[in-house]
């Protein structure tokens, strides 16, 4: 196998790997969002989150990782879209962010 035989193999281990790596945490977020959002008692709407935004930071041990953030909607009263915040850092949740919105009785 030549060098650019095995460049190009283990380019596409990388993607295959960030790839499914991405699945993994979009799948973290969503059930994260869903949870946050039973426990505030509002409606996470569409069951799904989007990535916003990516970056390759240092977590606490000074170890590289990927902090990815996603954002999802939730409605309050049935009638309002309400926007939401998840970052997540390597595996983990790191803070949760959501729009002001009305507590029902």
């Amino acid at each position: 196998m030549d060098l650019i035989s095995l460049s190009l193999l283990l380019v596409l281990a990388a993607l295959g790997w960030f790839w499914l790596d991405s699945l993994r945490t979009l799948e973290i977020a969503r059930k994260e969002g869903k949870r946050v959002c039973e426990d505030a008692n509002v409606q996470f709407l569409d069951d799904t989150v989007a990535g916003i935004s990516l970056a390759l930071v240092r977590d606490q041990s000074g170890r590289r990782a990927l902090r990815r953030t996603y954002r999802f909607e939730f409605s309050d009263t049935g009638n309002s879209r309400l926007e939401g915040h998840l970052t997540v850092l390597g595996k983990r949740i790191e803070s949760v962010v959501m729009e002001p919105y009305r507590m029902l009785p």
